[in-house]
Order: structure tokens, then C-alpha cells, then sequence
């Protein structure tokens, strides 16, 4: 039995859908949408699709921005000379707020997972290949410290080892199993200080 009319139900569906968003948060959001004046609907509604037609990737890092070079890149104050590779964009805003690393970053968009079918060629990694051939130092390989992270982990220092480019992997400090976004500025901070070579 429906319990509300097409529409509501529609909307209700397409939020649940949304990462982190349960029925009851979904309805909660829809009865917000629906209660709100149609001028700040049509203000989401419009940022909505206009963030989707202009958030392309940054042409060096991959990150997600809305023009062809994203700020940290642009940065000429940034090392360009050591590279993090993470996992994500979040990661990347998550080491951006400890505020105290000056290099940038290469995001992969995603992990190596055989379980999942997600390989080598699934992610950024020729992309990042391709960034070696500059002038780097260091890579510091920021994966998460799951069993996808870990795997991704050692297959870009195997990759990157015989080039002669230092190659070094964030230290514990960030649980296993845990998520780089969700783990606050000063552990971060901490991994990050406390890297050891691969």
C-alpha cells in the first residue's frame, strides 16, 4: 500500500538512492523539499544541474573542479615536486584541512579490487604514470587502509620503484579499515608527518 501520492513517492525513491541516505532520512528531505519556497527549490534544483554539466576532472591531478586546472594545481606556492595519490576527492579535502601538507595530488577514483572486478586500468593510474615523467621526488601513496587501499597501495610502489623516485606510504595512526575522510585533522596530520618509505 502507498502511503503517499506518485509524486512524493518518486522523490522520496530518488533520494534514498543518494549514498548515505536512508528511507526515513529520504522522506524527511522530501517533505523539506516539498515545504520549501519555489524560489530556493529552483536555486537547488538549478546548482544541481549546472554542477553537473561544469565539474569536469582537473587536467593534472583528476580532482573534481569546474575548470580545467583545479586551485591546488594552479598554486605555484605548492611543491609540485611530491605528489599524494588518494583515493578520492573526499580524501583529498580531508589531508586539504590538516592545512600543513604543500604538495599536490594525483586522485585515483577508486581502489584496485579483483572482488569487484576494478582493476589497474579502472583507475587513474596511467594518468599518474604519465605525471612521472616531469620532474617528481616523492610519492606519498595516501590509499585507505583497507584490503582494496593496501593492495593499491603496493601495486604503485612496485610500479614506481624502478624509476627512482622516492615512494613512501602515509604511517598508521589511520585506523584499518577506515576511511581517510572521516578521520580527523590532527591523526591525519599525524600519518602523514610519521610516512615511512616503501
Amino acid at each position: 500500500m502507498e502511503l503517499y501520492s506518485g509524486h512524493i513517492n518518486k522523490l522520496i525513491e530518488e533520494l534514498a538512492a543518494l549514498p548515505g541516505i536512508g528511507n526515513k532520512s529520504a522522506q524527511r528531505l522530501a517533505f523539506h523539499l516539498i515545504n520549501m519556497p519555489q524560489d530556493k527549490v529552483n536555486r537547488l534544483a538549478n546548482t544541481i544541474v549546472e554542477a553537473k554539466a561544469n565539474v569536469r576532472y582537473c587536467k593534472e591531478c583528476y580532482t573534481l573542479t569546474d575548470k580545467d586546472i583545479c586551485p591546488v594545481c594552479a598554486n605555484k606556492n605548492r611543491n609540485h615536486k611530491m605528489i599524494m595519490v588518494v583515493e578520492n576527492t573526499r580524501d583529498l579535502t580531508a589531508y586539504e584541512k590538516t592545512g600543513r601538507y604543500e604538495g599536490v595530488y594525483h586522485v585515483l577514483h577508486g581502489a584496485i579490487s579483483p572482488m569487484l572486478g576494478i582493476g589497474p586500468g579502472d583507475i587513474k593510474l596511467k594518468e599518474l604514470v604519465e605525471r612521472l615523467q616531469g620532474d617528481v621526488e616523492e610519492v606519498i601513496i595516501a590509499t585507505n587502509s583497507s584490503l582494496e587501499g593496501e593492495t593499491t597501495a603496493m601495486y604503485i610502489s612496485k610500479m614506481i620503484k624502478p624509476t627512482g623516485i622516492k615512494v613512501t606510504r602515509i604511517a598508521s595512526g589511520v585506523p584499518v579499515g577506515g576511511d581517510l575522510e572521516y578521520i580527523d585533522e590532527v591523526t591525519l596530520l599525524r600519518a602523514l608527518e610519521g610516512r615511512v618509505e616503501l
